[in-house]
């Protein structure tokens, strides 16, 4: 095999859910495509990685400092859904129910992986709630193991904020399911079927 197509599959299969066969099979393909059009993918790729910016409202993934969401003035400001990582904030998106904000966790509490509280946005969100301008949290995170530990934290540090409904999604999410996985359908009726959470 060529140096080059080693080096490319090989870097193509660093991708998540790609094995050896697939990475070579795309390395293939790429090597069919107009210079122009992969140009272009490795122009796109390079920006994505050294261009984006994460929302300091929010945490999203934006290209400036407020993301669209953020910064659409027919969005609910009053509520707030907070979530793992953008590709959930995504999949709810895509349902066309949900019409509030967002905080992007940045991930869960994992003690076996090294992530704790304070490499989460968690004091991001309650600087947001110290606005008074939130009235509804819905946590929206993955019902892992490491999920319902992140959600235990955030109903602890949400009690300085007796005023704020807290709710879920309901739990028509499968134990262990990762929200970014879900169908549409089910995410749209944990968000209407969602419950408030007792605090005491």
């Amino acid at each position: 095999m060529s140096k080059l197509l080693e080096n490319a599959t090989n870097e193509l299969q660093r991708l998540p859910g790609i094995g050896r066969r697939t990475a070579l099979r795309l390395a293939m393909h790429i090597l069919k495509m107009e210079p122009d059009t992969v140009d272009s993918l490795s122009t796109s790729l390079q920006r994505l990685r050294h261009d984006i910016r994460y929302c300091r409202s929010c945490n999203n993934l934006s290209d400036s400092e407020l993301c669209p969401i953020c910064s659409d003035p027919k969005r609910d400001r009053s509520v707030v859904c907070v979530v793992e990582q953008v590709g959930d904030l995504l999949s709810i998106e895509n349902t066309g129910q949900y019409r509030g904000t967002y905080h992007v966790l940045g991930g869960v509490i994992s003690p076996m992986q090294g992530i704790g509280p304070s490499d989460l946005k968690i004091d991001l969100l309650c600087d947001k709630l110290l606005t008074g301008e939130i009235r509804e949290v819905i946590i929206a995170i993955s019902t892992s193991v490491e999920g319902e530990t992140t959600l235990f934290y955030l109903l602890n540090r949400l009690k300085a904020f007796p005023d704020v409904k807290v709710s879920t999604i309901a739990r028509g999410i499968g134990f262990g399911d990762e929200l970014e996985y879900v169908d549409e359908l089910t995410i749209t009726h944990a968000l209407i079927n969602r419950r408030e959470i007792a605090r005491d």
